[in-house]
């Protein structure tokens, strides 16, 4: 176990362990291993703003990153959003999506948010073991957390058709996690958050929409390589990422 080199408090009094190696969720033939950032109450917005910028991120109070040993498919990613450029099918999804209704909610439990989050579950990502995710569970995953965190509710009418956990950073917002109506036909409702979040940045003038991990083997991972440009965090920088190092 070992603290990092840095003379600000709380975080030089932050400690970092590798876990044991686990199956890797996005890589069936690999195993993984995180580093973990202790004690989590020390981990508040200013604290995990640092944090994440060296290519951590969390789930509920437990802030980690890959620290596989050896692969490093996994590459952190975020929009630097003063830059973004819109394709056709993005341009789309804006106009698509326009008329919903944007509500900010307490982070608080919600039974028809969870009803959503488990049905979103069962469709996109059967046998992923978040499909069986209790409610406390749920909570756990999105509604714990020590950092500047929103829930930003959609619906159109009196339908809830996605919700987005996001946190508030010193330099941007990181895409915490976001689940919608997995059986609305015709409908775009990632790409459509995304770009909601990434104009939220720009209203806040904050210059970067953090979107946790790009892997360029896992499909489910190919919709963070259609926003361009794009950085990605590579032996200790943040840089843009060329088209080629994007391509399948």
């Amino acid at each position: 176990m070992s603290s990092l080199n840095d003379s600000r408090l709380p975080f030089s009094l932050l400690q970092f362990y590798a876990t044991s190696t686990y199956p890797c969720s996005y890589l069936g033939d690999r195993e993984a291993r995180s580093q973990v950032a202790t004690p989590a109450h020390l981990i508040d917005t200013p604290v995990y703003s640092q944090l994440i910028r060296a290519g951590f991120r969390r789930s509920g109070l437990f802030t980690y990153r890959p620290w596989c040993d050896n692969c490093r498919a996994c590459v952190p990613v975020r929009l630097p959003v003063d830059r973004l450029e819109l394709s056709r099918s993005q341009r789309r999804a804006l106009k698509r999506h326009g008329n919903l209704t944007v509500r900010e909610l307490p982070l608080l439990h919600n039974e028809q948010h969870y009803e959503l989050y488990a049905r979103y579950q069962s469709r996109r990502h059967p046998g992923g073991g978040m499909d069986e995710d209790s409610r406390e569970q749920y909570a756990q995953f999105l509604l714990e957390s020590q950092v500047d965190t929103r829930l930003i509710e959609f619906s159109e009418g009196e339908r809830v058709c996605m919700v987005s956990i996001i946190d508030v950073l010193d330099d941007g917002i990181s895409s915490v996690y976001t689940f919608f109506d997995p059986d609305a036909p015709g409908t775009a409702y990632g790409t459509f958050n995304i770009l909601w979040q990434a104009h939220l940045c720009q209203r806040l003038n904050l210059p970067y929409l953090y979107l946790g991990y790009w892997i360029k083997e896992s499909g489910k991972m190919a919709y963070k390589s259609r926003f361009r440009p794009i950085q990605g965090y590579l032996d200790g920088i943040w840089r843009d990422l060329a088209s080629s190092e994007l391509a399948g």
